[in-house]
């Protein structure tokens, strides 16, 4: 009994000694993470803030995005209704200077501008469609307007060609007015004339069998 007593006060006496060891925090067992807290120190990596910046306003990029804003907004621009008139008269000036080179270069572009008008405004009336009918229609007065434009600027090259003899060119374009105006429109009796007077066509046009030259 007295034996069992004293094995037993000594194992007791030993766990005690090893008791600080156990919780000391700086045994192997504090020291050794788990798993969980390696995934958690590993996902919580925050960005320095030299680096957490927000998009300044006078940077170089937004003020190139604000200058092409206000460039198509400007009513001058070539994209526009009276950019496209303006190449007109231009093209006109040449003209009457007989410097069919400008004159065909400034017709070409405004085709171009005016063709592109009109389709942007049929797609955005196509958009508004049944949207806000208001808005669908004055947006396809625009088209319309941009393509009859457009019409004319071709019939006007077409002249061009004609003037520079070079009839392959002129013929192409003035059966382009044809079918986008409808043969009975002003400017598609004066394309078809024109193609009368190059012999493309012999048979006079209905009632006008004896019209002269439309310029």
């Amino acid at each position: 009994m007295v034996m069992l007593f004293s094995k037993f006060r000594s194992v007791a006496f030993s766990t005690l000694l090893l008791l600080p060891v156990l919780v000391s925090p700086h045994s192997v067992w504090a020291q050794t993470p788990t798993q969980s807290q390696r995934e958690g120190s590993d996902s919580t990596i925050e960005m320095p803030n030299s680096e957490q910046k927000t998009p300044d306003s006078n940077s170089p990029a937004s003020n190139t995005e604000n200058n092409e804003t206000s460039e198509i907004s400007r009513p001058d621009n070539l994209l526009s209704l009276s950019g496209g008139k303006k190449l007109m008269n231009q093209a006109d000036q040449a003209i009457d200077q007989q410097n069919y080179d400008v004159a065909k270069e400034k017709l070409q572009s405004a085709r171009r501008v005016f063709n592109q008008l009109s389709n942007f405004y049929q797609q955005l009336s196509g958009s508004f469609q049944g949207i806000d009918n208001r808005t669908s229609q004055k947006h396809r007065q625009k088209a319309v307007e941009s393509a009859q434009m457009r019409d004319r600027a071709t019939y006007q090259l077409a002249l061009v060609h004609r003037a520079r003899k070079e009839m392959a060119l002129a013929v192409p374009l003035l059966v382009q007015v044809i079918q986008s105006q409808n043969p009975t429109s002003e400017l598609g009796k004066k394309s078809y004339q024109q193609l009368r007077e190059l012999g493309f066509v012999e048979t006079p046009f209905p009632g006008n069998s004896n019209s002269g030259s439309n310029n």
